[in-house]
């Protein structure tokens, strides 16, 4: 980063600080917590790693079906209008462990814990206990959340990574107009998944014969501030949970904008495999960003751990089907696939080829498909 833009970003990250001051003294002598945001964490038998998000402000109520564009729009607004608690103190439990953290300027905080007793095999999700100790806002009384760590079962054969917009549920982050009209304008009851995710995304979590647990895991460059909004969208649209892995767009003295795209999710996908050495990986992603480069990346670097490579085509674009299409041939070479297809159908075929669903997904995923070929519109 050169001098003036070095000098500049330290400039508007005071600013944005002295902002922040000001709110808090408008809004009394000392900005309090009044609730956490708990992030879904992972982790192995030996370690696991818990994040949230410590806010003053109250959570925006959840949307329905029902809701019009207006009410839709200022929902949004709410969860993009965050009111951090910076230097708060938090503390965690879990399995007979105590740690204690301290949030960031964001209202962040990420711990690395090791439970000093063994964690249930058996379970998928484990409970982390959090609790903010001071601050707190004059109108709360306790502020404390349950969070959630995935530890892998012994059953798993394989991990699944995916983007989230244009490969789960459609966004057309390409097009700016049609992507802010879908983010602001609707919500998680009103967006849909392209169809036969949900039953796709199910198959892969159970594996060939339905009891395999695979653990899914989301990485997306979203800003963490939307991380309600979809974690309600994977819960509506019966889309299997896993760890939510978002951006924070806030400025710091780092710089004005968020991490590159391809920087934080190449960033997040290498702490997913390294907290996971022994676990190979299928990954999903689209074609409108850069997805097959970062996950042709990957594959160079994990040699032998990536089992396929899936691509939605969203761009309609031949010179991008063709640029993916040598993608493709690099992937193939260092010993995996890359499919592009342009619905969920293509991939679920390959994935049961392969033994990685059992044969009722592809049903189920060609059913889904078809109803939605079938409705009007």
């Amino acid at each position: 980063m050169s001098d003036w833009r070095r000098w500049a970003t330290r400039m508007a990250h005071s600013v944005e600080r002295r902002v922040d001051e000001t709110r808090a003294r408008l809004a009394g002598a000392q900005r309090g917590a009044r609730r956490i945001v708990a992030y879904r964490g992972f982790g192995n038998a030996d370690e696991v790693f818990a994040s949230g998000r410590v806010l003053a402000n109250p959570p925006p109520a959840q949307g329905s079906a029902a809701d019009g564009w207006w009410r839709n729009l200022r929902t949004m607004l709410r969860h993009l209008e965050s009111d951090e608690v910076p230097g708060a103190r938090v503390q965690l439990a879990i399995a007979g462990t105590r740690r204690d953290a301290v949030t960031d300027e964001e209202g962040f905080f990420r711990l690395w814990i090791r439970p000093s007793r063994t964690l249930a095999p058996t379970q998928l999700w484990h409970t982390v206990g959090i609790e903010v100790t001071e601050p707190i806002h004059p109108d709360a009384d306790r502020v404390q959340a349950d969070g959630l760590v995935l530890v892998p079962q012994p059953s798993a054969r394989f991990g699944i990574i995916s983007d989230i917009d244009d490969t789960v549920i459609r966004t057309d982050a390409t097009r700016l107009i049609t992507m802010l009209r879908r983010t602001f304008l609707e919500n998680a009851r009103t967006r849909l998944p392209f169809p036969g995710v949900a039953e796709f995304y199910q198959g892969l979590h159970a594996g060939d014969d339905g009891t395999d647990a695979n653990p899914i895991f989301y990485v997306s460059s979203s800003p963490w501030n939307l991380y309600e909004v979809l974690d309600e969208f994977l819960t509506v649209q019966s889309i299997p949970l896993g760890p939510l892995m978002l951006r924070d767009w806030g400025l710091s003295e780092r710089g004005f904008l968020p991490r590159a795209h391809s920087e934080h999710k190449l960033g997040a996908i290498r702490q997913i495999l390294e907290t996971f050495p022994a676990l190979p990986f299928i990954l999903i992603g689209d074609s409108g960003q850069e997805d097959p480069e970062i996950y042709r990346d990957v594959v160079h670097r994990y040699g032998g751990r990536i089992h396929a490579v899936y691509i939605r085509n969203v761009t309609r674009d031949p010179a991008r089907a063709r640029a993916i299409g040598e993608l493709a041939d690099e992937v193939r070479e260092a010993g995996s696939v890359l499919l592009l297809s342009d619905d969920t159908l293509a991939a679920a075929k390959h994935a049961a080829e392969h033994g990685w669903v059992g044969p009722e997904t592809i049903r189920r995923v060609a059913a889904a498909v078809s109803s939605s070929a079938a409705r009007p519109g």
